[in-house]
């Protein structure tokens, strides 16, 4: 099997890396498509009996998953900081604010995606808590004793 040659930042030049090493980088793209794609389940589902929440199609379920972990990444660490007295006053119940309002400029950003307002977008962000730990517990390793 030929090697795949790899720049390192830290080094400043190029090394090689072993086939094992690259089936371990694409697992772990794989892990993340797959939960996006479970996250995008999550939505059509939520989407389907919560009143006030739709999703045009499959495709607008995938966007908003994606749309969703970038803000989750991006902007909510932000929020949290510039909210602590805030959480902490709320013994971390404001944390449930924060999460609605990432949902709500998710559907401000995706043209296929509408919450109609402040608490749906809360029973969104709760049920969709849910959902995601229930189905990203399939994607768990067994570990070994």
């Amino acid at each position: 099997m030929p090697k795949f040659r790899h720049f390192c930042h830290k080094k400043n030049d190029w090394h090689t890396i072993s086939d094992s090493q690259r089936i371990i980088l694409n697992f772990k793209w794989m892990k993340i498509i797959l939960k996006i794609l479970l996250t995008a389940l999550a939505v059509v589902l939520i989407a389907s009996f919560l009143p006030g929440v739709t999703v045009v199609n499959y495709t607008n379920a995938i966007i908003v998953a994606i749309v969703l972990g970038l803000l989750r990444v991006l902007v909510k660490p932000i929020l949290v900081i510039l909210t602590l007295p805030a959480t902490i006053l709320t013994l971390g119940l404001f944390l449930f604010v924060i999460n609605a309002v990432i949902i709500l400029i998710a559907s401000n950003l995706v043209t296929g995606f509408s919450v109609s307002g402040f608490w749906v977008a809360l029973g969104f962000s709760l049920l969709l808590s849910l959902f995601q730990s229930v189905l990203y517990s399939f994607l768990k390793e067994k570990k070994e004793k």
